[in-house]
């Protein structure tokens, strides 16, 4: 289930990963890392300024079991939801 922005900006993520300036495939494997540190049901929010996240990242979550939340777009960049799921 995609949340609103509104519902996104009011979550509190379990961990923060700043991907700003790096390229693909760099945002994706800060996230494989991050989720791996981070409890169940723990929320990893990501920020990327490579457009092609938008993409993989909503991708990966869903392939691997975990929840795509939504996206928050930035000045600049993009804020990046997920919950882990296992």
């Amino acid at each position: 289930m995609v949340l609103s922005n509104e519902e996104l900006a009011k979550l509190k993520p379990t961990k923060v990963v700043d991907a700003r300036g790096t390229a693909c495939p760099g945002p994706l494997l800060a996230a494989k890392k991050a989720m791996g540190e981070i409890p169940v049901n723990g929320i990893l929010e990501v920020w990327s300024s490579d457009p092609g996240t938008n993409r993989d990242l909503p991708y990966w979550a869903n392939k691997t079991g975990h929840e795509y939340l939504g996206t928050i777009t930035e000045p600049g960049y993009w804020r990046i939801f997920i919950k882990k799921k296992k």
